[in-house]
């Protein structure tokens, strides 16, 4: 069956290693509508920070982000879905944290743009200091909006929020990632995106509903789209449920090593040889 829904994952696959989406990526996506295929972007960064990727390529599929938590138009910022996390499991897992020693990021305003809440930043903490200058910078003049420090996240979180996020050595969030399972069970559902060659991870936790999965799936019962006609790129561990959920699910030659395990993923470059572009050429426009 022909491809009829592209799913790309954001970092370390569309984008390459400073943060751009190629000319040759640009096109093959150009390339792709204009035979019809449906594009979205589905990614574990906020929605704040990947609508202006959806703008710059002028995409009309809602954004599927926070790993498919919440999913909105970038242009209209209307909201298609939000599974939010329960207050009570947001709390348990901001002391669990904080008996992890670790600094918490709360993501919040579903219905906007979106806000980045943190209470403090730990001494040596460079990890989360560089996040938020980053998002600070890309976002300009919004930068005070994007990114906030309240008094106290406890005393914040008074709601459900889209996600709470930890960053830091891949070792410290595997043992918070065993924590979370061990003491949270299904209350939470935790995804771990890890960069070894950086010794660098995130824990994002969701309410045990989300995925990325999920999402691409929603999107594709409204578009009319059956899952053979998806076609799914990524390079991460949060990858894998919209990789086993598409018909065609692709890896980048920079994946992490379990997805190189899984016999019916196709293999495509690396993200900074143009690898979705490559996989667009030889699943879509080749037949």
């Amino acid at each position: 069956m022909p491809i009829r829904l592209l799913a790309l994952d954001l970092d370390g696959t569309l984008l390459n290693s400073r943060g751009e989406i190629s000319p040759s990526n640009a096109g093959a996506i150009a390339a792709a509508r204009e035979q019809g295929v449906r594009v979205a972007l589905v990614t574990g960064r906020r929605f704040r920070d990947a609508r202006p990727l959806a703008l710059e390529l002028g995409l009309d599929v809602p954004v599927i982000s926070h790993n498919g938590a919440l999913t909105k138009h970038a242009r209209t910022l209307e909201t298609v879905a939000a599974i939010l996390l329960p207050v009570r499991a947001a709390r348990d897992v901001l002391s669990l944290g904080r008996a992890h020693d670790l600094d918490a990021m709360v993501s919040d305003d579903h219905e906007g743009l979106g806000v980045l809440l943190y209470d403090r930043i730990s001494t040596g903490n460079t990890a989360l200091e560089r996040y938020i200058a980053w998002s600070r910078r890309i976002h300009g003049e919004e930068a005070e909006e994007s990114v906030r420090r309240v008094p106290s996240l406890e005393d914040y979180l008074d709601h459900p929020p889209v996600h709470i996020s930890f960053s830091g050595s891949c070792a410290r969030m595997e043992r918070l990632s065993e924590s979370l399972a061990g003491e949270l069970g299904a209350s939470v559902k935790a995804f771990a995106t890890m960069y070894p060659k950086h010794d660098f991870a995130l824990i994002d936790v969701v309410n045990p509903e989300v995925s990325k999965g999920v999402g691409v799936a929603a999107a594709a019962a409204e578009l009319g789209v059956a899952r053979e006609e998806v076609m799914a790129v990524g390079d991460n561990l949060n990858d894998l449920e919209m990789l086993h959920y598409a018909g065609t699910g692709v890896i980048m030659g920079n994946a992490q090593a379990p997805l190189h395990k899984v016999e019916k993923f196709h293999v495509t470059a690396t993200n900074d040889e143009d690898g979705v572009a490559r996989a667009i050429e030889e699943f879509i426009l080749k037949k």
